[in-house]
Order: C-alpha cells, then sequence, then structure tokens
C-alpha cells in the first residue's frame, strides 16, 4: 500500500524536526553512557569524588551574599512551585502558538527527567549530607535542561532552522539552562558537581526520546482520525 502523502506544512508540526534526529539521537547515545558511568563510579558514595573536589572545595558550604541569593532565586524555579509557574508559562505559549504537541512535550518531557532522576538515584545510593539526602543525578539540572531543550525544539521548528543551526540552539539552551540551575545547586550545596553533570545528561537523553514518541502517537492519531473520516 503507498505511504499516505504529508499535507503541506504537517511536518512543522513535529516536535522532534528530520533534520536534528540523527545527530541528537547520538548526542542521547553518548550522554546515557556519561549517566551510567557516572552511577557506577560513585555508586554508594556519600564524599565528593576527585572531580567534584578538584572543581569545589570539600569543606566549602555555600556561597555568599550576595551570590547567595542569586542561587536561592534559580533554585526557585526547579522547586515544585517554581517548575509549575514554568511548565504552565511554556505551554501556554505553546497553545497560543498552536503547537500542541510542543506542548505536550513540555509536560511530559520535563516530567519524564525528573523521574528518571528520581529512579537513578535510587538506583545509585549516592548521598550527601546525610543518608537520607540521594543526589546523583541532580533533579533539579535536569528540569531546567529539559525545559530549556523543549522550547528549543519549538523555537527551531517555528523558524525552520537547518541542522547545524537547529542543533546549536537546542544544545546550547540545553547548556545555558543546566549550567545556571547546575551553578546554584553547586553553590548551595545540595549536589555536586559531577551530580549536575548526570542531571543534565539524563535530560539530554530524555527529551529527544520523548519527542519523537510524541510525534509518532501523533502522527498515529492523525492517521486513525482520517480514516475513520473516508
Amino acid at each position: 500500500m503507498r505511504q499516505r502523502p504529508r499535507p503541506e506544512g504537517e511536518a512543522r508540526h513535529e516536535v522532534l524536526p528530520v533534520a536534528l534526529r540523527a545527530w541528537l539521537g547520538l548526542v542521547a547515545v553518548l550522554a546515557a553512557l556519561v549517566v551510567v558511568v557516572i552511577g557506577v563510579m560513585y555508586s554508594g558514595h556519600s564524599k565528593p569524588g576527585k572531580v567534584d573536589a578538584w572543581i569545589v572545595s570539600p569543606t566549602a558550604d555555600s556561597v555568599r551574599p550576595p551570590w547567595r541569593n542569586v542561587a536561592l532565586a534559580t533554585d526557585f524555579w526547579g522547586e515544585p512551585a517554581g517548575a509549575a509557574l514554568l511548565v504552565a508559562a511554556a505551554v501556554t505559549g505553546c497553545l497560543f502558538l498552536r503547537r500542541p504537541r510542543a506542548a505536550v512535550l513540555v509536560v511530559v518531557g520535563a516530567g519524564a527527567a525528573v523521574v528518571t532522576t528520581t529512579l537513578v538515584k535510587s538506583l545509585v545510593g549516592r548521598t550527601i549530607h546525610g543518608a537520607d539526602n540521594l543526589s546523583y543525578p541532580s533533579g533539579h539540572t535536569a528540569f531546567a535542561t529539559a525545559l530549556a531543550f523543549a522550547v528549543a525544539l519549538l523555537v527551531t521548528g517555528l523558524l525552520g532552522l537547518d541542522r547545524t543551526a537547529g542543533t546549536v540552539l537546542v544544545l546550547g539552551s540545553a547548556l545555558a539552562a543546566g549550567a545556571a540551575m547546575g551553578w546554584a545547586q553547586v553553590a548551595l550545596s545540595a549536589h555536586y558537581p559531577t551530580d549536575v553533570l548526570g542531571g543534565w545528561c539524563t535530560a539530554l537523553v530524555v527529551v529527544p526520546a520523548t519527542a519523537w514518541l510524541v510525534d509518532r502517537i501523533a502522527d498515529r492519531m492523525a492517521d486513525a482520525g482520517q480514516r475513520e473520516h473516508r
């Protein structure tokens, strides 16, 4: 049976542009390897590793004002109340632009990133400031990265960016958001630097996979709807 041709403009509503799939797929694979390697290295640990100690002094508590206030303000956007506000704003923007798939990706992608970090924390068992504080990977960093990633994918589709420009925008946005939230987590002594790296990489794995899944499900639903109207 001949495959149904896409109506003109339909591809523009995909949340994972075809031109970016190969590159982001490769990034996701490499990021997954990083998450696994760091998790194995620090499984069951309760102290900073050599890399952590090289970046931040093991005796450091947290940054002083005014930078502590900046760190606390940044951290707020990774807390439930702040995260809910960011997601609501992003979803509203997606719906205003008539991009329902992007709205779904924002909610599911960010949520899946946080859930994944929670599951990995239980598996790895790395702690900070006590046995009850699981630290690897950073959920705050994963959330911020995932949200920025999803919004950047939306912008890439809206602007019709090519592979190079789109990849730079998506990964640059993810890096900027992850670095900002990651700095706040380390500055407040909530996470080790390697926890932050793990959280960032977790989002790089989860969001492209979620975007691909959203497109697949949406396409199948659209196809089923058209068959019903024939």
